[in-house]
């Protein structure tokens, strides 16, 4: 299951500053890691914003003759984009670790601001983890050029356990379990095809429960972000629904009342809010948010067994839009600008 990132810029061009001077560039071939198709509109250049997008179909797609050939051919395109990240304010990397890692090693300047959305960075020194709901994120994210955009099931547990940590109502020694349901757009081109085929296998009817040997790859942001000595038992589920996801981890705590009253206070600002509705007759639908950018927390069960869940789209608040609302703050325009909620 891969959690990177596609965008969505609703004429974005026409709000920012000194917009005829913004360079934005993508790299990365959409779907094979990222979660949804590129729009188009992110490929044309208006209102004076100068859009680059670079697949890694601009080498493969072409036959060398020679092995001579092929190591011009690779030369010309390295130093092709090794131009093109130096030239841009803002780069989205849309790649597999090793391949974010070498492309960050391009850029030479102190200007660019990157935006990698793989797992390479997240707890790297030097980088930003882009959740700028978590205490303290939002100045960080302003002033960053290196900006690691977060996993999407890892949103979710950091939206509730942060918090909680932070007011001590859990322990960061705490022993959490946690399992996540998700839709098939998150595992890529591949699972979207196997979801989408007529003649698919009969297990794709059911949720299939996955990262069986509890090294998902979400773990040590959830760990580093929400300050916790140990890993949670981390339980992803995917469905047969295309985009939503619906995290949830269950407590025991002496007090829901409280816990309510914390995320009320945490939650004033930005695309992370609580809610206190039943709207859905005993029921919670993970796909509720699918479509949307922001998320939502709610907080269930009694004053001894606790459900902490949060909701949002894995194509949104867990990947697109949490990379558009970074680059908006980086920017220094309205941070929901382009999102939608």
């Amino acid at each position: 299951m891969n959690d990177d990132l596609n965008f969505n810029f609703n004429d974005l061009s026409k709000h920012t500053p000194n917009r005829n001077n913004i360079s934005i560039s993508r790299f990365g071939t959409p779907l094979n890691y990222s979660n949804e198709p590129f729009p188009n509109s992110f490929l044309n250049e208006s209102n004076g914003v100068k859009l680059t997008n670079i697949t890694n179909e601009n080498i493969l797609r072409t036959r060398f003759d020679s092995q001579e050939d092929s190591i011009k051919s690779v030369c010309v395109y390295y130093i092709s984009l090794k131009n093109i990240f130096n030239e841009a304010d803002i780069v989205f990397l849309c790649l597999p670790d090793d391949a974010a890692v070498e492309a960050v090693n391009l850029v030479e300047n102190n200007n660019t601001v990157i935006i990698d959305t793989s797992t390479a960075h997240r707890v790297s020194e030097g980088w930003v983890y882009g959740l700028p709901e978590i205490k303290g994120q939002r100045e960080l994210i302003k002033a960053s050029k290196r900006i690691a955009n977060p996993g999407c099931h890892a949103s979710g547990f950091i939206a509730l356990v942060a918090p909680l940590v932070e007011n001590k109502i859990l322990s960061p020694d705490e022993k959490l379990t946690c399992f996540s349901l998700t839709g098939y757009s998150g595992g890529g081109k591949k699972m979207i095809a196997q979801y989408e085929n007529q003649n698919r296998e009969k297990f794709f009817d059911s949720p299939r429960q996955y990262a069986l040997s509890q090294n998902h790859k979400h773990l040590p942001e959830m760990m580093k972000i929400c300050k916790l000595n140990n890993a949670p038992v981390f339980c992803p589920i995917v469905a047969d629904f295309y985009s939503g996801m619906e995290v949830t981890v269950p407590i025991f705590a002496p007090d829901i009342e409280t816990i309510k009253e914390i995320y009320k206070s945490y939650y004033q600002n930005g695309m992370i809010k609580f809610s206190d509705d039943d709207n859905e007759n005993g029921f919670l639908a993970a796909n509720s948010f699918s479509g949307r950018d922001d998320m939502e927390i709610k907080v269930l069960g009694n004053n001894e067994r606790i459900l902490l869940i949060a909701r949002f789209d894995n194509l949104g608040k867990g990947a697109s839009g949490a990379a558009v609302q970074n680059m908006n703050l980086v920017m220094g325009i309205n941070e929901f600008e382009g999102l939608n909620f």
